[in-house]
């Protein structure tokens, strides 16, 4: 009889599910009715619901992969768009008093779409109302709201000063809440680390509806919250950031070169030495597949990105005496002020107006998988050729392998400084992505099989025991927690051991200490202690 079991579950689970949400119109009824109570007339203006015609525009509006923006993707069943943080307050309490779950979306970057998705009947928070961004040019620092973007908080520095910058990402749609909730990297990390690195305070809304700040939060949770995953601890709702000091002239280039101009020994030499140049020095490759320049052929591109924090004649002297292989002249590099570097690097053409950076809108939308690892031995020249060879299994401009180098200031920083534990003895981070158009399940099938096959092949070839990944490019093919909220350690551990290493027991140890009951959870939130 116990042989009946396996296949009885998947109807069990299904039932289960399709009761939950039929059960959920009256807790639907019962979370407004206490929203209205608490906040009287002024929050019906932040609450849209299916019945109302704008709730799949403001749904839609920050949803960045289309693999979740399909019927069949389960939808919230109320959006909340906050405008101050008692109406976060409220939403919290009344969501636990009626059991529904609460998902956080800043800039909708989630690479799983953990933001604002949900297989059990949940309630939205869109932050997108909570953007405000106070620069202090005197004391060289910000407060900046959760909802706000990175595109958001460079112009706003830029319009203080030009000197002053800041160490984040380069997509400037990217919300400020998730990115700096895991880290978050950019194009100056070589020199001065991570976003995380330079957070001085937060305000944090907890399982209770409070309001903390850093001291009242206590040390222990101000850590986890930098860098140990977003909606997990709590919905933190502003930043205080450092800004660091850049000059005047930066300098960049992009230099691509094809398996014809030997890209594949210039990708080999680059992995000697880029963990090794001056840390002024940022640099990564792009490999794609593209067309030939023989009609009807394709081949392998590697453009090397690079961003130096000085003038240009310094720059040449310095990748010629660690990177001459590749060849860089003058004509290649282009001088411009950091905040120009911003849109250059984004991918703007040039004379862009610096106004591109407060657009919201995605500048393209489709389908992806991503995945990550950490390199800490160079590659010998057969591993790239073999991803090469699996790279032209499909077509052109599908997919897309970075490589950024790391040491610098992230070799100085102690892994245990922050949830984030890749610093010393990581060469480089990969970055694998697959990107198409077409919407069917088979396409989708096919896609993201063939990522899993490549991850596949890199294992002898990466980091080990564990096998590092970066929670900011989330992946739940490295395993999830079960919805019911009751997840092991040995279960969580499979996946937060890759993200965090030995920081993930003491994760565990602060979300039992402030969310004993489990209630911000999601796939790969941090269990407390209580759930085993």
């Amino acid at each position: 009889m116990n042989s009946l079991i396996p296949s009885i579950l998947p109807f069990l689970s299904l039932f289960l599910l399709s009761f939950s949400w039929a059960t959920s119109a009256h807790t639907h009824d019962d979370f407004l009715d206490c929203l209205y109570n608490k906040n009287s007339d002024s929050i019906s203006k932040v609450i849209y619901t299916p019945i109302n015609s704008s709730y799949p525009s403001v749904l839609q509006f920050s949803i960045r992969n289309l693999r979740f923006n399909t019927t069949a993707t389960p939808k919230p069943l109320v959006i909340v768009t906050p405008v101050n943080v008692s109406q976060i307050q409220d939403v919290v309490i009344c969501s636990k008093k009626h059991g529904l779950q609460i998902r956080v979306r800043s800039g909708g970057h989630d690479f799983e779409g953990l933001s604002y998705v949900s297989i059990v009947p949940f309630v939205l928070v869109d932050l997108i109302n909570l953007r405000m961004i106070n620069v202090d040019v005197e004391n060289s620092n910000a407060w900046v709201e959760a909802g706000a973007t990175l595109g958001e908080v460079y112009y706003s520095i830029a319009e203080k000063s030009k000197t002053l910058a800041f160490p984040a990402g380069v997509s400037p749609t990217v919300g400020v809440g998730g990115h700096f909730s895991g880290g978050g990297s950019g194009m100056i990390l070589r020199k001065f680390g991570l976003a995380a690195d330079h957070i001085t305070d937060a305000v944090l809304v907890d399982v209770e509806g409070r309001i903390h700040d850093r001291k009242s939060m206590g040390e222990d949770l101000f850590w986890a919250i930098r860098g140990g995953g977003g909606n997990t601890f709590g919905i933190v709702v502003a930043w205080k950031i450092n800004l660091v000091r850049v000059p005047p002239i930066v300098t960049g280039f992009n230099v691509s070169r094809t398996l014809e101009q030997n890209a594949t020994k210039l990708v080999h030499r680059w992995q000697f030495v880029s963990n090794k140049l001056h840390e002024d020095i940022f640099t990564r490759i792009f490999l794609r597949k593209v067309e030939s320049s023989q009609r009807g052929k394709t081949t392998i591109q590697a453009a090397f990105t690079t961003l130096f924090l000085g003038e240009v004649d310094m720059l040449l002297s310095l990748m010629q005496e660690s990177f001459p292989e590749l060849g860089l002249v003058k004509e290649d590099c282009i001088e411009m002020s950091w905040i120009e570097s911003v849109l250059y690097f984004a991918g703007f053409p040039s004379n862009t107006s610096l106004d591109a950076l407060l657009d919201r809108t995605p500048i393209s939308e489709v389908f992806f998988k991503t995945k990550s690892d950490y390199v800490k031995e160079p590659l010998p020249e057969i591993a790239l050729e073999g991803i090469w060879e699996r790279m032209d299994q499909l077509e052109v401009q599908i997919s897309e392998l970075q490589f950024t180098a790391y040491g610098g200031k992230m070799d100085e920083i102690s892994e245990s400084s922050l949830p984030f534990p890749h610093r010393a003895g990581i060469i480089y981070q990969i970055e694998y992505s697959v990107l198409w158009e077409e919407e069917s399940s088979e396409a989708s099938q096919r896609y993201i099989s063939w990522i899993r096959r490549l991850l596949d092949y890199m294992t002898p070839y990466v980091s080990k025991n564990p096998r590092q990944v970066y929670v900011n490019y989330r992946d739940l093919d490295l395993g999830i927690n079960n919805l019911d909220g009751n997840t092991s350690y040995k279960q969580a551990s499979i996946w937060g051991r890759k993200y965090f290493k030995k920081n993930f027991d003491r994760l565990v140890r602060v979300k039992t200490a402030v969310d004993p009951a489990n209630f911000f959870r999601h796939e790969q939130s941090i269990p407390p202690l209580s759930s085993w």
